[in-house]
């Protein structure tokens, strides 16, 4: 047996969810370390950026967001494929689901497995799981680059690839004319991250560098409060590869003198537990974290799958 209750299956406390006004059309929605999501208006719709667990926990974002606006939902963006960030995404009603060519790949390859581990690891998330249609499928996809005109005087709306980080296809949402934005799920502010399907070395350089490279004054994370101001953007981005640093710093160094992924990870949590250990997600995210990287130092790119009776088999192996 594990010493600790598995993940986050243990959390199943009420977090206080806050929409916020980021600028004239711009929402987010945040929730004390739970998944955040977005909205962005154009002059005759909105673009939604994630999608939540549940088509219920869609639905309940959604009437946040009606008393700001009426606006159909013509795109639902997904920054990622994990099951919290898709699932729920046929409460929104969409013309187009657009995601990059990698996300549609890791939803046909393994969303299945996925949704079961997920639910698995934080069954908070999924309100009312009976809801769920299926897999999410996505009809618009891309490798580099789309603009969406959003009409008027509101600029555009820039879809991006910055590279290989928290999974192989993470995109983010940038708005040049407030400089915002949507970072997903490459950047945490004061949240632990999830690297179980991560390219840890990727991430740490030149796909951070390419988010901090926008010089945004506004950052909606993954997880955690919105950054503001340059200064606070660059101390997000900069914790978030301070976080990757050390335990790539750590499992390395304990990988190449012939170490266990065991040792690994307990070294690992000791490095990082001082600075992050209060984070949400903490204890839940880093034993599956430590195992991906120390797969990627065996030489796997190509991060495995996760069941939900791998994520047993390891959150008991290290955690005993």
């Amino acid at each position: 047996m594990a010493s600790k209750p598995f993940a986050s299956s243990a959390d199943l406390g009420v977090k206080t969810e806050t929409l916020e006004v980021l600028a004239d059309g711009v929402y987010a929605l945040t929730a004390e370390g739970d998944p955040n999501v977005g909205a962005i208006e154009a002059e005759d719709f909105i673009i939604a950026f994630e999608a939540r667990a549940t088509p219920k926990a869609a639905n309940d974002w959604l009437e946040m967001l009606r008393k700001h606006t009426n606006k159909p939902v013509k795109y639902l963006v997904l920054s990622h494929y994990h099951a919290v960030r898709v699932l729920g995404a046929s409460a929104f009603g969409a013309e187009s689901i657009i995601a990059h060519d990698n996300t549609k790949v890791l939803i046909d390859e393994r969303g299945k497995q996925d949704w079961a581990s997920e639910f698995g690891r934080m069954p908070r998330l999924f309100r009312e799981p009976e809801g769920i249609p299926g897999l999410t499928q996505v009809d618009i996809t891309f490798n580099n680059k789309i603009e969406i005109p959003l009409g008027g005087d509101r600029g555009s709306l820039i879809l991006e690839y910055c590279g290989r980080g928290h999974t192989a296809g993470d995109i983010v949402a940038w708005l040049p004319k407030h400089k915002i934005l949507f970072a997903g799920d490459l950047v945490e502010a004061a949240a632990a991250l999830y690297t179980g399907d991560a390219f840890h070395f990727d991430w740490a350089k030149e796909t951070l560098d390419k988010v901090k490279s926008y010089r945004a004054e506004t950052l909606v994370g993954g997880r955690g409060a919105v950054a503001r101001g340059i200064e606070n953007v660059d101390a997000a981005i900069e914790q978030t590869r301070g976080f990757l640093n050390g335990m790539i710093e750590k499992v390395t160094e304990v990988h190449k003198r012939g170490g266990t992924v065991k040792e690994a990870f307990e070294e690992t949590r000791d490095l990082l537990a001082p600075k992050f250990g209060m984070w949400p997600i903490f204890e839940h995210c880093l034993p599956f974290d430590v195992q991906r990287l120390w797969d990627e130092c065996d030489g796997i790119d190509w991060p495995r799958i996760w069941t939900d009776e791998r994520d047993q088999e390891v959150w008991n192996k290290l955690q005993d």
